[in-house]
């Protein structure tokens, strides 16, 4: 049972081939591409008001020096929300479900904000270290604690967003399954499971925005610190 339950999350091969890379790629074409028209279409005009709101909330905090960072993380935003809601549909495998996917957009890119950080304000980078007014005797284990803060936020990052997604497929999996065994016996039981069932899928659609949003989001914050 417990092999079963977590057999949804494994890559897909056919013919020995892992599918991942595309599982990860073929979703981008569900998005209309720019055109020449005057008038767009009303998809590619809903897709454009959403992804230039998107870009001012996300650029608010950050200064001039960030928003070169614009393009980047709106597309990973557009990248993560579709990866997570085509997870949902039927027969679906969802690529964000998988640690080392996560991990290897958290990596680099909390890397890249760091590196920004030491480039432009080194000394504000390592002031980060050591709060100011710390005791004299503290600084050691203080600067030791808030190194390990700063290499764990990609773990953070991945793990987050890895353990959102897994756990809403398993309950989803878990009550469908209740709901299908008790139609037989208990068919009221079952209905009602069902009803949980529906609204545990609205809001594992929410889930998988937010998480998509809180992704970005910190990556931003933390480019905050360093920009």
């Amino acid at each position: 049972m417990t092999v079963s339950l977590f057999d949804q999350f494994m890559s897909p091969t056919l013919l020995g081939i892992p599918l991942i890379a595309l599982a990860i790629t073929l979703p981008w074409i569900m998005y209309p591409a720019p055109t020449t028209r005057w008038l767009n279409s009303r998809f590619l005009a809903l897709q454009g008001w959403f992804i230039n709101r998107f870009t001012q909330q996300l650029l608010l905090p950050l200064s001039l020096g960030g928003h070169k960072w614009a393009a980047l993380l709106t597309s990973l935003m557009i990248f993560l929300i579709t990866m997570n809601m085509l997870g949902l549909l039927p027969y679906t495998f969802t690529p964000t479900t998988q640690l080392s996917l996560n991990l290897g957009l958290a990596t680099p890119l909390w890397l890249a904000t760091v590196i920004i950080g030491m480039r432009n304000q080194p000394t504000h980078a390592l002031g980060h270290l050591l709060p100011e007014g710390t005791p004299g005797p503290l600084i050691p284990v203080l600067i030791v604690i808030e190194t390990i803060s700063l290499f764990i936020r990609p773990l953070a990052l991945g793990v987050r967003l890895t353990a959102n997604l897994t756990a809403g497929h398993l309950l989803i999996q878990l009550i469908s399954t209740a709901a299908f065994v008790l139609l037989s016996s208990m068919p009221a039981v079952a209905l009602l499971t069902s009803t949980v069932l529906v609204l545990l899928t609205l809001l594992e659609v929410a889930v998988a925005m937010i998480q998509a949003y809180v992704f970005v989001l910190l990556l931003t914050l933390y480019l905050q610190e360093k920009a």
